[in-house]
């Protein structure tokens, strides 16, 4: 069972880190490319970015859709988006409420924000309302076993959560069936992402927004100690070519209503 979801926290970490983010987002790039390309080829008439960020995906979304709506959690993510002027729309919303009409879009796209839900179940009922009966809705997540590297070297500092919880792939499965859903295409890959040091991955994950926010969150700063003793847990992780893996599972699905 995941923690709960601080969405407040959320919402406050994306917008700090909205300017910032295109630079570092590095995994979310190859994971939306990705999810771009599992799109049935088709022409779609209302379409929405569910969980769009700084908006990296809306011109490719706009060749696919006649009106295309942008929605976020965070105000400085919605802002920053707006800034590329590709969505017809742009709503601040929480994916677990939609604040649209029920069978008004045929394409919902959904790339690595599923997991910041408190009720994933939820999520998945308030895509399918929303869907026209013909629709289709994508979406990538992230699952457990993302971030290994870094929590194990966490666990050698104290004993505190400092690595978001991920579901399991079957539980995830189990949320589309409890969602009645069906499931036309599902995958899972590995990403790994690699880095000169402990300081960049931790830098990555802040910029974009990313930082630890479920759990049980470890208290006060980041000492100049425990970064040691971090970066000392971290390199039995190094590789030969001297860079530091950060493992991502991604669970990608197409889903008809």
């Amino acid at each position: 069972m995941l923690e709960p979801v601080d969405k407040q926290a959320v919402a406050q970490r994306f917008s700090k880190a909205a300017q910032s983010y295109d630079q570092y987002a590095l995994l979310q790039k190859e994971v939306g490319r990705n999810l771009l390309s599992l799109i049935p080829d088709e022409k779609y008439g209302n379409g929405l970015d569910l969980g769009c960020g700084s908006g990296f995906f809306l011109p490719d979304l706009q060749q696919l859709c006649n009106y295309l709506l942008a929605l976020d959690i965070s105000p400085g993510m919605l802002k920053q988006a707006s800034l590329r002027d590709k969505a017809q729309g742009y709503v601040c919303g929480d994916a677990e409420a939609l604040p649209l009409r029920s069978e008004s879009l045929d394409l919902v796209f959904s790339s690595l924000a599923l997991q910041w839900c408190h009720d994933p179940a939820q999520a998945f009922r308030e895509i399918k309302r929303v869907l026209t009966s013909q629709g289709y809705a994508l979406f990538a997540t992230l699952n457990s076993g993302s971030l290994f590297e870094l929590r194990e070297a966490w666990m050698a500092v104290d004993d505190h959560e400092h690595v978001n919880q991920f579901m399991e792939e079957l539980e995830l499965r189990s949320v589309l069936q409890q969602a009645e859903i069906q499931c036309k295409t599902w995958q899972v890959q590995r990403h790994v992402m690699y880095y000169a040091d402990v300081n960049a991955i931790l830098q990555s994950l802040k910029r974009i927004g990313a930082s630890q926010v479920n759990g049980q969150r470890s208290q006060g700063l980041l000492t100049r100690q425990k970064l040691q003793c971090l970066q000392q847990a971290y390199e039995r992780y190094r590789l030969p070519t001297g860079l530091l893996p950060v493992t991502y599972n991604v669970c990608y699905g197409v889903l008809h209503r």
